[in-house]
């Protein structure tokens, strides 16, 4: 085990550390489970000037203040009153960036991923998407603000590579409300990848 040093985190633009997370592996152990894949999709969001983002405009409350923190932490939170959505906080102090992960590509634990999710073989219900993907880690709200430079969520660096011509970017999900800054291309994929969550519209 070697997470990814809090350096990784704490740099200045959030679009790039979500497109850079592509090709790492995120793993969780939790209850003893070691589990864990390729992240496939991310989602980057800035807390200065992003409408888009929980914490945009200072707007600081229980949810968000884990995002005011020095970046390297689990921002983890209800969507919809459904899903636990795991995103990592980015930047220094007081800036409140962060990135979502949408996909994972399952590598290790997958039987235990798969009784997680209650389904019979690995495919991309599992974890394709924010909320399935936390549920088959066990990333839930008592892991809002853990440090990912310890021993229960991290992300580590294992030497694969995926080429710019290999990455896909496109408007983020469900953030029509933002306006303008709906349309950014803020939504990072690995082209042709089975655990993007869906298919979508390319930028060019």
């Amino acid at each position: 085990m070697k997470p990814l040093p809090r350096s990784f985190y704490t740099r200045v633009d959030v679009a790039q550390i979500a497109r850079e997370l592509l090709g790492k592996y995120l793993f969780t152990r939790i209850d003893g489970r070691l589990c864990g894949g390729i992240i496939v999709e991310t989602e980057a969001y800035s807390g200065q000037n992003d409408r888009a983002c929980h914490s945009n405009g200072g707007r600081r409350t229980r949810r968000t203040e884990v995002m005011y923190q020095r970046g390297g932490l689990a921002y983890v939170y209800l969507s919809y009153g459904i899903h636990h959505l795991f995103n990592i906080v980015t930047n220094e102090e007081n800036y409140a960036d962060a990135v979502l992960i949408r996909g994972l590509e399952p590598r290790e634990g997958i039987a235990w991923m798969l009784e997680r999710r209650s389904l019979a073989e690995a495919e991309p219900r599992v974890s394709a998407g924010p909320g399935v993907l936390s549920q088959a880690l066990g990333i839930g709200r008592e892991h809002y603000g853990e440090d990912l430079c310890g021993s229960t969520i991290w992300v580590e660096d294992r030497g694969l590579e995926v080429a710019d011509d290999m990455i896909e970017t496109g408007p983020r999900v469900g953030v029509a409300y933002a306006g303008e800054d709906a349309h950014r291309p803020w939504r990072f994929s690995v082209r042709g990848n089975a655990w993007v969550s869906r298919a979508r519209p390319r930028y060019d």
